[in-house]
């Protein structure tokens, strides 16, 4: 599967450049203002993002600020760009915790291979989360959160939950679910699969969570 890569440029010509450059290897969505942008990642959330400073509404540094205090966002990549060259807007935006600067006018190359060698080195950092919308699970603390709220959860509700979010999107079948979360020895009732699903749904409502699981009739489950 492709990487989804959100670049945040107003420039019309520039985000054909960027769409053209990166359609071949990854996904790439663009937006001309911070607010689309904003908007877009309470959907899905991207891989890397290419934040321009200079936009109509606010100001890159205002958005990456934004992303770098969120939990569900902190952690996605961020390359600046911008027509200033100086020193100071390199500085000020790394300091503030973007990955990468690059200057207008750039070359396509470097681009790619600014972005490429950045989501390679946010790979170990991502990998102790998993996120979809507002659930993270945090792999280390064997913790989830929803909504910025831990919820309380089973070792079965746990690994479930982790399976449907590995596959967000995704329909599971019925016995791939099983041979993942309970094994291939499972032979008890099938109802046990629906009871759990039902107590997550639970959970995750409760918590506010904008995920929720859906049934796919005589298939699986599949987390949107």
């Amino acid at each position: 599967m492709k990487q989804t890569i959100y670049v945040v440029e107003d420039d019309m010509a520039l985000q054909e450049l960027y769409t053209y450059t990166l359609e071949t290897e990854f996904d790439c969505l663009c937006f001309s203002d911070g607010t689309s942008f904003l908007k877009a990642l309470k959907d899905k959330l991207p891989d890397l993002v290419v934040l321009d400073i200079m936009l109509p509404d606010n100001d890159g540094f205002e958005i990456l600020t934004q992303l770098k205090s969120e939990k569900v966002t902190a952690n996605i990549p961020v390359i600046m760009v911008s027509a200033k060259g100086e020193e100071i807007s390199k500085v000020k935006g790394l300091n503030m915790g973007a990955e990468d600067y690059i200057a207008k006018p750039f070359g396509v190359l470097e681009l790619v291979a600014r972005i490429k060698a950045n989501l390679r080195k946010n790979t170990k950092a991502t990998a102790q989360y998993i996120i979809f919308k507002d659930v993270i699970i945090d792999l280390s603390k064997h913790q989830i959160i929803a909504n910025d709220v831990q919820m309380q959860a089973t070792l079965k509700e746990y690994n479930l939950l982790h399976l449907l979010s590995e596959n967000a999107e995704k329909v599971l079948e019925r016995e791939t679910i099983f041979s993942e979360v309970w094994g291939d020895s499972f032979y008890g009732e099938t109802r046990t699969l629906d009871i759990h699903i039902k107590e997550l749904r639970r959970k995750l409502a409760e918590a506010g969570s904008e995920a929720t699981i859906k049934t796919i009739r005589g298939v699986g489950y599949m987390l949107i």
